[in-house]
């Protein structure tokens, strides 16, 4: 294909072009071959305990006899309502040793947004935190399929020490203690009561379904991603080979202070650290400046991801500015979700002396990455060329049809191994996403089309110049407009309402509403900002609402919310 050989001549020295054949492989076949050759080294690092692979995997085998004796079989998907924490890893490794489908949910959610992808879902199980217990069974009253809520306290791995006083100071004020109603299940009970036994004898493969990670897709209603076991170990590999001159296989911690429910951490990250076996640093809360810069004092890790806002962040914390932090460890950066500024990575990359290399992918993709050579030219602006097996093509943005030469700006669209199955329960969401095109030989594969516009350059770089659709990207969050003006309508001093994103410098972008009120009715926007954080998770509530006497439309009603955006 004449636009996949345009960007290999600038592959790093040492990058191959293939990694083809790939192995017929899970994740947690790399964990079993870790047990077998290093038990005793560390596979998670969390506020200055030390989790081991065999601990892992003894504790995951342990947890998956627990959810099978609670009646957990294949294909079953469980909710997990968790931070960065062991626990994330022991319940989603338990999870696959069934058969069955983790499906990550954000903590940070309210009630009514996790209705709907527990109910749509078919999501039976979900273990959650002992601080969003309260709302999980608020949930599980309108959610009657949600049958089984088990709960972990946060301390459940602490060090002995930070459990005593995290027990003494913290515990009650965070909401961690709780008491369980009848039926509900405790984490440590269950490890307890199954310990020692092993997980069912189930075998998987490459294509057996993984995890159902949440996405607004090409429409903008939140729904289920599915992907399988084959998108962690091609993702996984892909990766590695890409920055295997920086990162060596055992010892390089890891940092991830990324959400596990988020792709970007989930397939990409985790992966890279499970196939290399290299140590995870957790950090439960990237938002927590103090804890993260305590955690890379203590780790020293040779990798850092993140988004924009949190590089941002740190350049901007006391610490780092008098040169108390120390992150000369630091061999590689990866940024992503949003647009990294030029003068973030100049400034990041001289405080630590390691690069950032920005990249682009999304849910639907499973990580299906363009990303920035490691040692090669970054062209400012850029988000990279595609890794080894990844195809990116351009498409006409009217039809989808038309691939379109170097420069031309369309839909950007990606065919790999590593694509998702598609939208659970929502096959015509899925036709539309994922489409078979020809290659040059006359063989067709399936190529996923983002809605996001952009064009490659000569040299096959990938630049993204809009969104098709009107998601929006705020500190590395995808936002729903619909969600928002839903919210907003719910109002009853609200006529009308649009969303949409606008430019920010630190956010990406930053959410902004528009709405007009019912006649004889009364708001302002502190009113309406207060509706919105009763309903939704802080980052989707909007910065700043403007009212108007009316929005501009469509001949069929519809609110045009680009129109409300380029008049920001």
């Amino acid at each position: 294909m004449a636009d996949r050989a345009r960007w290999q001549p600038h592959y790093d020295p040492g990058v191959p072009t293939t990694l083809e054949p790939y192995p017929d492989r899970t994740l947690l076949d790399y964990v079993a071959d870790l047990v077998r050759e290093r038990p005793h080294s560390p596979a998670l690092l969390f506020k200055g305990a030390t989790v081991t692979w065999a601990q892992l995997d003894a504790e995951s085998s342990a947890f998956a006899a627990a959810l099978q004796s609670l009646g957990i079989t294949r294909g079953d998907r469980v909710g997990t309502l968790l931070p960065n924490c062991p626990q994330f890893f022991v319940v989603q490794l338990a999870v696959w040793k069934l058969g069955g489908i983790v499906a990550p949910l954000n903590p940070i959610y309210t009630e009514h947004e996790l209705e709907g992808p527990i109910r749509e879902n078919g999501i039976e199980t979900v273990v959650t935190l002992t601080r969003f217990y309260d709302r999980i069974k608020q949930v599980q009253t309108r959610v009657p399929g949600l049958r089984r809520v088990v709960a972990t306290n946060i301390k459940d791995y602490f060090p002995a020490l930070l459990k005593v006083l995290f027990t003494v100071v913290r515990e009650k004020k965070d909401g961690d203690r709780i008491i369980v109603a009848p039926g509900d299940h405790r984490y440590l009970d269950l490890l307890a009561r199954h310990q020692g036994q092993p997980a069912p004898p189930i075998r998987l493969g490459g294509k057996d379904p993984a995890v159902l990670l949440m996405s607004g897709g090409t429409t903008g209603t939140p729904k289920g991603v599915l992907g399988t076991h084959e998108s962690y170990v091609t993702t996984g590999l892909q990766i590695y080979e890409w920055v295997k001159s920086v990162l060596t296989r055992g010892d390089s911690v890891i940092l991830l202070p990324l959400p596990m429910f988020h792709v970007y951490a989930n397939v990409g990250v985790q992966s890279l650290a499970l196939i290399t076996g290299n140590p995870l640093a957790l950090v439960p809360n990237p938002r927590d400046l103090k804890d993260l810069l305590a955690t890379i004092r203590r780790v020293k890790p040779a990798f850092f991801n993140g988004v924009p806002t949190l590089y941002v962040a740190l350049l901007n914390h006391p610490d780092v500015q008098s040169g108390k932090a120390d992150f000369k460890s630091i061999r590689i950066c990866f940024s992503g979700a949003a647009a990294l500024m030029a003068d973030t990575k100049q400034r990041f990359e001289a405080m630590t002396g390691g690069r950032i290399v920005e990249g682009y992918s999304l849910t639907e993709g499973m990580m299906a990455l363009c990303v920035n050579p490691v040692e090669g030219p970054n062209k400012t602006g850029s988000v990279g060329m595609p890794l080894p097996d990844v195809h990116v093509r351009i498409y006409d943005a009217d039809d989808g049809s038309g691939e379109l030469p170097a420069g031309e700006v369309g839909e950007i669209c990606f065919a790999g191994r590593q694509l998702m199955q598609g939208f659970w329960g929502r096959d015509d969401e899925t036709a539309d996403a994922l489409r078979m095109h020809a290659d040059a030989d006359g063989s067709t594969r399936v190529w996923l089309h983002t809605g996001d516009l952009g064009y490659l350059d000569d040299d096959g770089y990938l630049f993204i110049v809009d969104r098709k659709k009107d998601l929006i990207k705020t500190s590395g969050y995808q936002v729903w407009p619909r969600e928002i003006e839903e919210a907003l309508c719910s109002h009853p001093a609200v006529a009308e309402v649009g969303v949409a994103g606008v430019p920010d410098p630190v956010k990406g972008e930053a959410v902004r509403a528009w709405v007009v009120l019912r006649g004889g009715h009364a708001a302002d926007e502190a009113a309406l900002r207060a509706h919105c954080r009763e309903r939704l998770a802080p980052y989707k509530v909007p910065a700043r609402i403007d009212f108007r006497p009316d929005l501009p439309k469509t001949m069929v009603g519809k609110v045009l919310r680009r129109a409300l955006r380029d008049g920001a």
